[in-house]
């Protein structure tokens, strides 16, 4: 499946500041840069005609701020706020913000505020998302949604496993063997007694050890048949 392409605005009164956000944009392969306005005003009326899906949203701008804007756009996109203060973070999810960047943004909060509107956006489309896509797993004390497209292996730490996925890492109290049968077996697969790694990230592998995008995984020698059965099964 082809990824998204989320049509983006930048709203901000600050050139330099335009000027990072439009880099980490121009950088992202999901993000398609559409527009950009140094203040509320303008950007009211451009977003009256153009489609967007995504706006980085300054806050305090002159004559109308952020939140102004907002009450009057009658199709809100979704918002990634970007300011350089606190003060406003608890009205802005007021407004369902998908996430609150203060400035400077970093390019990995930048990113995972955009892995989010990727999600947001795939859900609301239905861009191939069923019931077997995802699953849920609870990690500090919250239920989180791991698509299985996204996990690349499982790692066993004593009491816990840490789910690695393409954006971040998540510690859940459970098992390996709970893990292994939760898990599609034609697409994922013990590979040792302390990892499960998902079979379409896998990219290269020998007798010791299998190769994810340059991380290495260890493979036991009892394992390396059923490995190789596995990849030829989704191979076709």
């Amino acid at each position: 499946m082809e990824k998204p392409m989320l049509k983006c605005a930048i709203v901000d009164d600050s050139t330099l500041q335009r000027l990072s956000i439009v880099k980490l944009i121009e950088n992202h392969p999901s993000l398609d840069l559409i527009a950009e306005y140094n203040n509320a005003i303008e950007a009211k009326m451009g977003l009256a005609s153009t489609e967007i899906d995504l706006i980085f949203l300054d806050i305090e701008m002159p004559i109308l701020s952020g939140f102004d804007l907002l009450d009057d756009l009658t199709n809100k996109p979704q918002i990634i706020f970007v300011t350089g203060k606190t003060k406003y973070a608890f009205k802005a999810f007021d407004y369902d913000a998908v996430d609150y960047l203060r400035k400077p943004i970093s390019k990995e909060r930048f990113l995972n505020a955009v892995h989010k509107a990727i999600v947001n956006y795939k859900m609301k489309n239905e861009e191939g998302f069923d019931d077997e896509d995802f699953i849920f797993v609870k990690s500090n004390l919250k239920k989180r949604k791991v698509f299985l497209n996204e996990l690349r292996y499982i790692e066993a730490l004593g009491d816990y496993v840490k789910l690695v996925t393409e954006h971040d890492a998540l510690v859940v109290l459970s098992t390996m063997k709970a893990f292994e049968n939760l898990l599609p077996k034609e697409r994922f697969l013990r590979i040792h007694k302390s990892y499960i790694v998902n079979l379409d990230k896998v990219e290269k592998y020998n007798s010791k050890v299998i190769e994810l995008d340059k991380e290495q995984l260890p493979l036991s020698r009892n394992r390396k048949a059923e490995l190789v059965e596995a990849l030829a099964a989704t191979a076709k």
